[in-house]
């Protein structure tokens, strides 16, 4: 296994443990992994715990010696027809919009010394090209100074983002082929974040907290789990990390600018059914702490008393409305019936976002990111998983209902690896080329997968492999190393119509005063990312000169630069349930991890380079794509785009808790994707004539559903529905909606139409 390995670091820390500052070693390190033959409740809970972290990392605000950077932007892909990225079922192809998905950056540097860029996607996972692809520009843009020795791109791995902007042909193929759109509204989404980021740099100090979360995050696979040695088990009170680490950015004229924190849970919140793009309970968490910040500021930051009994709602409280009487209300919204669809601008779109940057005041609004890490084996649907026809327990080993895993939710010679024997000595094993077992194909009980397959089979069936030798059959030294593996998929050495799995990863170390943070291309499991964790901490903590003291922390960065798929401990490998099945290059693939990560830790603290490794290959040009084009969009005859198809009833008044709902003759949202700006739209009457944004694509509360009546028709519709927040204010409003349509010979047009107005009482 050869490897990418990056070693980025930012100045010890001295003193207390809060406030993060000191002295800068220097040094940066790349390594490749090479593994090529030859050569919903927890959301709350997300958003509460963060205000009490941020809350009690106060520390003493110093003169920096950082200079710190924020920036966030729009990456919310096609919102039709694609398929989404993590589940991989092919029926899930996205039809609207749950709220839109960003990337969020923040840059630590030193006045005239290093600095690190750390980037969190609202998306399944980091890809190989997308990085490729960032660090291309970032190089044009600035030269020497971002490259893969700084720049880390991590997933929060959501299940309900549009797919296609890998270069690997296994994560391809449910949406049929590589999908540009998703692809560049990714890479141009991550340049602009790093872009403000940039420009927003100031000086500033960084501070960590850490505390626990208990019932964010419940183990899927516990059988896997049971089978690690209980001495290692009896060391943990939990199954699964408890733990967040969280990291709070203040400026030293605006006081706080952003929060990023680690904890470890799936972004399987929203199930295998769900067709809106969302940012899933990592994404929603990080919006709603940025608006609870925007609507309380700075001094509720720091109060004990901050109230924080329900989601936050910033518009609401900053729009001043006139209280009037039920009836004035109703005679005012009856004056405003629903307007026909016109031509408008993209533009428009833009301009009447709720949070507009064109609206932004002078201080950059507040960053918050919640990041991935080892989520391997975590579920945070916490009730556990039980049969939908029975309501019974799963079978505990391989999570089925009667032998039927659908049934079952969740509410080289490769690198050799050294390790050591247990009667003394050392034996060396290798990583293996890519494949997946059968277990992979049975999913999760947050999702499962189809057909007769079932978690924990380590025999395979006669049939299925059969299918599986008319792709590519196995041999003998392929399945000797994957043992007890039973492969369905040997996609390491698959290479048509190009690569279908990835053979090169990176792998770095980031360093932030006393954060350390190891950056994977993959989901580790529990138990493998405390490993983890524990053998470099144990190097830093025990290297003799430049060794760190105790007082360090060590976080892991998931699914980060690139992706391949799981990584289990050995004892957790010979159960294959789907982590295990999906953990690539066999048996040792932790191990092999572990030895790489000690050496980066070496060169960390004696100041040593590293080889960068070989270089993984940009697969742009070999990308093939079948999803049907747009080809046309079509309204009825007389009707026009923007018009609207059902309307509020006349003189309606709804209370908040209800749900309003408005359909409008639309278009194809892949004409575009409306990038920093907004499908749907909710607008609060002030005074008699001027509408005010109040609520639009990011908010919670507001989803916008996107249908055609037939697979191939031009015609479509647009409902949105605003489920009215318990903190809406009283007043007039009405629903308004954004698109573009495409005609015959190729041309975009943009379009609105309103809704009649109503009242909320």
């Amino acid at each position: 296994m050869c490897q990418t390995h990056v070693l980025a670091e930012l100045g010890r820390l001295q003193g207390e443990q809060e406030p993060i500052g000191g002295a800068v070693m220097e040094g940066f390190y790349a390594q490749k992994l090479n593994f090529q033959k030859s050569v919903p409740r927890g959301i709350i809970w997300f958003c509460f715990f963060l205000l009490f972290l941020l809350q009690n990392s106060r520390g003493i605000l110093s003169d920096s010696d950082y200079l710190v950077g924020l920036g966030s932007y729009d990456i919310t892909g096609p919102a039709a027809d694609v398929n989404m990225m993590g589940y991989a079922n092919s029926d899930q192809t996205a039809s609207g919009v749950h709220f839109r998905l960003r990337a969020r950056a923040f840059i630590v540097a030193e006045p005239q010394g290093n600095r690190v860029v750390f980037v969190n996607l609202d998306a399944c996972m980091a890809s190989q090209l997308v990085t490729i692809k960032v660090l291309e520009r970032l190089k044009a843009r600035y030269g020497n100074l971002y490259t893969e020795n700084n720049v880390a791109i991590s997933g929060i791995h959501t299940h309900a983002g549009p797919g296609g902007y890998l270069q690997y042909v296994v994560y391809l193929v449910t949406s049929l082929g590589f999908v540009r759109q998703s692809f560049d509204v990714i890479v141009d989404g991550i340049e602009q974040s790093i872009i403000q980021a940039h420009e927003n740099l100031r000086p500033g100090s960084i501070f960590v907290n850490k505390g626990e979360i208990l019932d964010a995050g419940i183990n899927r696979s516990p059988s896997a789990y049971l089978n690690n040695s209980a001495t290692e088990r009896s060391k943990y009170a939990f199954d699964v990390d408890k733990e967040m680490t969280l990291l709070k950015f203040v400026d030293d004229e605006w006081g706080p600018v952003g929060s990023f924190n680690w904890f470890a849970t799936h972004g399987t919140s929203m199930s295998r059914t769900n067709s809106l793009i969302s940012g899933d309970n990592k994404g929603a968490a990080a919006r709603f702490m940025e608006d609870w910040f925007d609507t309380n500021g700075i001094e509720s930051a720091y109060s004990d008393n901050s109230d924080t009994d329900e989601i936050p709602r910033r518009v609401s409280n900053i729009i001043p409305v006139a209280q009037k009487n039920h009836h004035e209300l109703l005679e005012l919204a009856a004056s405003f019936q629903s307007s026909p669809g016109k031509r408008a601008t993209r533009f428009l779109s833009v301009a009447r976002r709720v949070r507009s940057a064109l609206r932004q005041a002078d201080k950059p609004r507040f960053v918050s990111a919640f990041c991935q890490t080892n989520c391997g084996d975590v579920s945070p649907n916490v009730l556990g998983a039980f049969c939908i026809d029975t309501g019974l327990s799963c079978d505990f080993d391989h999570s089925t209902c009667g032998g039927k895993n659908e049934l079952c939710y969740g509410q080289g010679p490769g690198l050799e690896v050294t390790l050591p024997k247990e009667g003394g000595g050392n034996e060396v094993v290798k990583t293996c080329p890519a494949a997946m077992g059968f277990g992979f194909a049975a999913g999760t009980t947050d999702g499962p997968g189809a057909f007769d397959f079932k978690q924990g089979d380590n025999q395979g069936n006669a049939f299925w492999k059969l299918v599986r030798n008319l792709l590519k059959t196995p041999g003998k030294e392929q399945i000797s190393c994957h043992y007890p593996k039973p492969i369905l998929l040997d996609t390491g050495e698959m290479k048509l119509p190009y690569d279908w799995a990835p053979s090169i990863l990176p792998i770095q170390i980031l360093r932030i005063g006393q954060l350390v943070i190891l950056t994977v291309p993959g989901e580790f499991t529990t138990m493998a990312g405390r490993r983890l964790r524990d053998a470099v901490k144990t190097v830093l903590t025990s290297g003799g000169n430049g060794a760190f003291d105790n007082n360090i922390h060590v976080v892991i960065a998931g699914l980060t630069n690139t992706y391949s798929q799981y990584v289990t401990t050995f004892e957790e490998y010979q159960v294959q349930r789907y982590e295990g099945a999906s953990t690539l290059y066999g048996p040792h693939t932790l191990s092999a991890y572990i030895q790489e990560f000690q050496k980066l830790a070496t060169a960390l603290i004696s100041g040593q380079s590293v080889e960068p490794g070989p270089q993984p290959p940009d697969l742009l040009s070999k990308q093939i794509s079948l999803l049907t084009p747009v080809v046309m969009d079509a309204t009825p005859p007389g009707v026009k785009f923007g018009d609207v198809s059902t309307d509020v009833p006349q003189n309606s008044t709804f209370k908040r808790g209800g749900t309003v709902t408005v359909v409008f003759w639309s278009a194809c949202p892949r004409n575009d994707l409306m990038t920093e700006g907004t499908f749907s739209l909710v607008e609060i009457l002030q005074g008699k004539d001027s509408w005010v944004p109040a609520y639009d694509d990011d908010d919670f509360c507001l989803r916008f559903k996107w249908s055609r009546p037939a697979k191939l028709s031009p015609r479509s519709q647009a409902t949105i529905e605003w489920r009215i927040p318990a903190s809406a204010t009283p007043g007039v409003y009405r629903i308004r909606h954004f698109g573009a349509s495409k005609g015959f010979m190729g041309s975009i047009k943009h379009f609105t139409g309103s809704s009649s107005a109503f009242v909320v009482a």
